[in-house]
């Protein structure tokens, strides 16, 4: 589940991922120093799994400020972060309401000013989160109309400024992601090769200080893994790691690297995850069934058999899964199956 939604991982629904906050134009901060401080400290909190500070800065920012719709924006990404760190149901009613709300405010904003390039990015944050909710409901057509609208926008704050390095990430993951995807079509007379380019946007982005480089980071290292450079994808994941050691979005990116140089390692990680989620969560069964399911794969790969048969009982031991979650995992639980056939069989 977490490498399908997360990227956050490697599919296509990371083009519209990292359509996200934005930093001021020149200095890279916003020039209100406490719409800057509650940004930072909400978007750090993200980073780090705490969703209720992230919360408490978001609310503050918009009851301080209901002027900009920053604070509706990050409090409909932060339910949405929650959401798919957790594996867990969307509050729909909530993120769609924020988010339309945040559009028509920005609109508004756009009119009152439209030389304002802040208006303008607003507009395409929250066009963008629209898009990226869009596609982890499966929303294709949503998904994708209001992902082309915020890349359009984020394209003509460019041509207003190009030190807009949110822009990058954007148009950079994007044109990746649309060159990878459209490789089977290369016969195409408009179908160009742009992976390159988008990967040098993300680097510059990476390399120029802003409120989400984390995102750019995220983004390279799955692209990274796409591309099969693991080493380069591990070494990326290692700095981001640093200045965040709990963070689970780097952990993923890593462990999946490590699949292919050190399962050890890779399960080491995977073990980290699985054990961090908080105690009191209520329902985890599809993180956990899907860790568990990850590590069997890299016992069975370096040649435990007896500990990766034992992590397939272990899951398929489970008891008391609710049937919506059900529903959601039997393809899993049938590659499960099938890995212990394999594996039995090996014996």
């Amino acid at each position: 589940m977490q490498e399908t939604v997360l990227l956050v991982h490697s599919n296509s629904v990371i083009i519209i991922f990292v359509l996200l906050f934005c930093t001021e134009i020149n200095s890279q901060t916003y020039p209100v120093e406490r719409v800057d401080y509650l940004l930072r400290t909400g978007i750090s909190c993200i980073v780090v799994q705490d969703y209720e500070l992230a919360q408490s800065s978001f609310i503050s920012l918009e009851k301080e400020f209901s002027e900009l719709p920053l604070g509706k924006i990050y409090l409909a990404v932060n339910k949405i972060a929650t959401a798919v760190d957790f594996a867990q149901d969307f509050d729909e009613d909530f993120i769609i309401k924020n988010l339309n709300e945040a559009k028509v405010q920005s609109e508004e904003l756009i009119d009152s000013d439209e030389h304002n390039i802040w208006y303008h990015y607003f507009l395409a944050l929250a066009e963008g989160y629209s898009a990226y909710y869009h596609a982890l409901s499966e929303s294709w057509f949503s998904a994708f109309s209001t992902g082309f609208s915020a890349l359009s926008i984020f394209e003509h704050i460019l041509n207003s400024n190009k030190n807009f390095y949110e822009a990058y990430i954007a148009i950079g993951t994007f044109e990746y992601w649309k060159s990878r995807k459209m490789e089977y079509m290369n016969w195409l007379p408009f179908n160009n090769d742009n992976k390159k380019n988008g990967m040098d946007l993300l680097i510059v982005a990476i390399d120029s200080s802003s409120y989400n480089t984390y995102l750019a980071i995220n983004s390279l290292i799955w692209i990274y893994i796409d591309q099969q450079k693991y080493d380069a994808a591990i070494q990326l994941s290692e700095k981001a790691l640093s200045d965040h050691p709990v963070s689970r979005i780097f952990k993923w990116g890593m462990a999946r690297a490590y699949e292919e140089i050190d399962p050890t390692i890779s399960i080491k990680l995977y073990l980290e995850i699985l054990n961090s989620y908080p105690a009191n969560l209520k329902e985890n069964y599809i993180n956990e069934i899907s860790l568990k399911h990850k590590i069997a794969q890299q016992y069975a790969k370096i040649g435990d058999m007896k500990v990766a048969i034992n992590y397939c009982d272990d899951i398929l031991s489970i008891k008391n899964i609710p049937e919506k979650t059900k529903e959601k995992l039997v393809e899993r639980m049938e590659r499960i199956k099938l890995l212990k056939y394999e594996l039995l069989k090996g014996n």
